[in-house]
């Protein structure tokens, strides 16, 4: 597994905002793809996770302002589903796993391989910000997630003549929901939505990693996924990554503390006109981008709440979040 190396550091600190954002980019890639024996896939992700503190700590930290060149330095995910809609002529399908991260990629990358899928290409492209549900699907043209419900989406979408579907069904009823049509989209709410039933205190990244692991490793997944890939080029990707704030340290400074309870609550991303923190480095960032302004927390951070502070979050700016798997695939 690779390490934050002199050369990483160099090209954080000093290359251009497209440099450094394709190196990092690289180095989760490297990071997280590698192949992990199921045996010890738990801990693994962990420590991979773990791993990346150094990285994103300098990301966050005497790096911040490279967040303001996150949106026009990384490729999208959104985009490179367009692209691809408009460059293959025939047959193809699209795979959303809401909340997918880069983490799981080794068990789709493994498993195509072992199921006799051919990888035409394979790496980490950028969410939207904020990394949430709605922004991506605007990015593609449908009004929410829910227009794409039984072929509901419409026309006036960028991905022309698409039947469409969105699900939380197991894998095997999905099957059934796959239609006819040249091209398909399907946007599916796995994992997203065991995300949040485990961020409560007590659960978390081990839990789901372990979920996450049975299920991208079943039969029935990849019965679903040949479905859609019969006669059909497919991507598998995702709206959006999350953090495993249960890792993170907690806010100590108590003016800082108070400062994120008031502007956050316990999320990771809100819409506000207050003063911006005094802090420098600041801890969280107010952003401009193609689906507003909003504030963000700025890294690893997370902060005393009642209630508790979700142990997996997402919407926030921290590297695993915003990086999600692009996966191009052919059966």
């Amino acid at each position: 597994m690779s390490t934050f190396n002199a050369d990483l550091l160099e090209s954080v600190t000093t290359s251009s905002p497209q440099q450094a954002w394709g190196d990092i980019a690289d180095h989760l890639w490297q990071t997280f793809s590698a192949p992990i024996t199921p045996a010890v896939a738990e801990s693994e992700i962990v420590k991979r996770d773990r791993s990346i503190i150094e990285l994103e700590n300098t990301v966050s930290g005497s790096c911040w302002d490279l967040w303001y060149q996150f949106e026009s330095s990384v490729p999208k995910a959104s985009h490179g589903i367009v692209e691809f809609w408009n460059r293959i002529q025939g047959g193809k399908a699209v795979l959303i796993l809401d909340g997918i991260s880069l983490r799981e990629t080794p068990w789709l990358l493994q498993q195509a391989s072992d199921r006799g899928y051919t990888v035409h290409t394979a790496g980490p492209r950028g969410s939207e910000l904020p990394c949430e549900t709605s922004p991506f699907a605007k990015s593609l043209g449908f009004a929410q997630r829910s227009a794409l419900e039984n072929n509901g989406a419409g026309g006036a979408h960028k991905l022309a003549g698409a039947g469409t579907e969105s699900s939380n069904l197991n894998w095997k009823d999905c099957i059934g929901l796959v239609g006819t049509q040249e091209g398909f989209v399907f946007w599916h709410h796995f994992p997203d939505e065991r995300m949040h039933d485990l961020s409560v205190p007590g659960e978390g990244l081990h839990k789901l990693a372990r979920e996450t692991h049975e299920h991208l490793t079943s039969d029935d997944f990849w019965a679903f996924v040949e479905r859609l890939a019969t006669g059909r080029r497919i991507i598998i990707t995702s709206d959006h990554g999350y953090a495993a704030c249960g890792l993170f340290p907690d806010l100590v400074d108590k003016e800082q503390v108070d400062y994120m309870k008031k502007l956050f609550k316990s999320g990771r991303t809100a819409t506000s006109d207050s003063d911006d923190g005094a802090w420098v480095p600041p801890i969280d960032l107010r952003l401009a981008t193609s689906h507003g302004s909003h504030r963000y927390v700025l890294g690893r951070r997370k902060w005393k709440s009642a209630g508790g502070y979700p142990t997996l979050h997402h919407g926030g700016l921290s590297l695993l979040e915003v990086f999600v798997p692009f996966i191009e695939l052919s059966k």
